[in-house]
């Protein structure tokens, strides 16, 4: 048996990149090993909603089973491997986990429900891989690369690998990340947290895309302090941020995946502000670059937006057709997604997240304290110019939105901080406030362009009239919601 736990980070390789990666791995040190795996899950999946891998993998001779599942973080997996010999076992054997941490977690996943069997586990899918693949030496340890090629395959269904895994075999987790630096640079890979299990899965099932990842529960309690609460939050955000990314950077995304990573990049951005000087060294640069790259992905996820909010209802309204001009290349969220500035914003907020913090070096304030001070100044930011809010300019009002985005975001992590029916009702107040300023927002984005479309295309200017009287109304209704807010209770205390 091996280690129980593994650290690494996967890449995916551009078609163009594939010969000189492959040449910068095969060093004379280097070996190349013939992989070939069977999957095994229930046929309700129940290995997979619980985030476990098993697989029988034949490993040059020898056969090897394994149980994988989910880490603490983007870079860690438990695994368990168990030698099963030379000759090919007809499925997988539970007992060969048996005292291993991850027993507990296979009993939970196939637990039978009441009056059923016990879930019978069959081969979902295979793999066929040749692994080039030597050790390392980076600053702060060393790694095995390992340079994959090969084929994923389910019944008739077939899916093309070729990744570069980089994992830890000495020292800090930071050693993996200081080599990825490196290969990103070099050769333009780019991060994929999916693993071949859940790849496989998808094929197996003809659901090229997947189930976009949201927001997890806050990990905030009254025990932190705000240096922990903000690495702890960091972490959270991208357990959303890196699944959709990595699933927009393959191509094959929903306009869910592109709103759950503006999301996640958004509560990330807040965190990191509410933190402000105790979070970890580069936050302000970090927010600043999250900001351009939301911002750049957001041009496709608006236009998305109108097109299936807007656009509707000026059909409905009797508005004639007009002809869109085609999407900046260059804002493209796949080519976003694999580009090096990104992928290198990525390892740098990994190992913010990853980096140890002794807690007797820990000078950061209680988090309670500090989060009831927080949240009544950016509680106090947005009632501010409620009274004035039909005063005010378009852009002056794009300002009270995002305060009251960030508030929300805000709220939720420090929800476990304080009585949650409390929470909850201050919620309820600030979510319609928010709805009703993205639906203004969304009304500004629409006359923008549909005035550009009218210096080419008249039949915009209905458009453009029908939304400067839909403003209006929407106007009056964020006014209301705005009055609404302002009266709402404070969970955090005496405001």
């Amino acid at each position: 048996m091996r280690r129980m736990q593994e650290i690494e980070l996967k890449f995916q390789v551009g078609e163009g990149a594939r010969e000189a990666v492959e040449k910068a791995v095969r060093t004379a040190s280097a070996r190349r090993t013939h992989l070939q795996a069977r999957y095994f899950d229930t046929d309700d999946g129940a290995l997979a909603a619980a985030g476990i891998a098993l697989r029988l993998r034949k490993e040059g001779r020898q056969w090897v089973q394994t149980l994988k599942a989910g880490g603490a973080n983007a870079m860690t997996r438990l695994e368990h491997n168990a030698s099963v010999g030379s000759r090919e076992p007809r499925g997988a054997d539970l007992q060969l986990h048996a005292g291993s941490p991850g027993e507990d977690l296979l009993a939970a996943a196939l637990a039978p429900r009441d009056g059923e069997p016990p879930p019978q586990l069959g081969e979902l899918f295979r793999t066929d891989v040749w692994r080039t693949h030597r050790v390392l030496r980076v600053p702060g340890g060393s790694v095995e690369l390992a340079f994959d090629r090969g084929r994923i395959v389910a019944g008739e269904r077939e899916l093309p690998l070729c990744e570069l895994e980089i994992e830890l075999v000495h020292g800090a987790s930071g050693a993996v990340i200081e080599a990825a630096r490196r290969w990103v640079t070099r050769h333009g890979v780019w991060l994929d947290v999916r693993t071949k299990a859940e790849r496989g899965n998808r094929l197996a099932h003809d659901d090229a895309s997947g189930q976009a990842i949201k927001a997890g529960p806050s990990p905030w309690h009254a025990q932190m302090t705000v240096n922990a609460a903000c690495r702890a939050a960091l972490r959270n955000c991208l357990a959303q941020i890196l699944p959709n990314a990595s699933q927009v950077a393959s191509g094959l995304y929903t306009q869910e995946h592109v709103h759950q990573l503006r999301v996640g990049m958004r509560r990330l951005r807040s965190a990191l502000r509410f933190a402000r000087e105790w979070g970890p060294q580069g936050a302000v640069a970090w927010d600043e670059a999250l900001s351009k790259l939301s911002i750049r992905v957001g041009a496709t996820r608006d236009r998305d937006v109108l097109a299936t909010s807007l656009e509707p209802a000026l059909q409905a309204a009797g508005a004639p057709p007009v002809q869109w001009p085609a999407p900046p290349s260059g804002d493209d969220p796949t080519g976003l997604m694999r580009a090096v500035e990104t992928n290198l914003l990525w390892l740098d907020l990994l190992a913010a997240a990853n980096e140890p913090v002794e807690t007797a070096a820990d000078e950061s304030p209680s988090l309670v304290a500090y989060a009831s001070d927080r949240l009544r100044r950016w509680h106090r930011n947005v009632v501010r110019d409620w009274k004035a809010f039909g005063d005010l300019s378009d852009e002056a009002r794009h300002r009270v939105r995002k305060r009251a985005k960030r508030l929300r975001y805000a709220a939720e992590f420090a929800a476990p901080l304080y009585p949650p029916r409390a929470v909850e009702r201050y919620l309820k107040r600030l979510r319609p406030l928010q709805e009703c300023l993205g639906n203004f927002n969304d009304l500004c984005m629409g006359s923008t362009v549909y005035k550009a479309l009218a210096d080419s295309d008249a039949r915009a200017w209905f458009a453009v009239g029908w939304i400067a009287a839909r403003r209006e109304v929407v106007l009056a209704e964020c006014a209301d919601a705005l009055r609404g807010f302002a009266r709402a209770k404070p969970f955090w205390g005496k405001d």
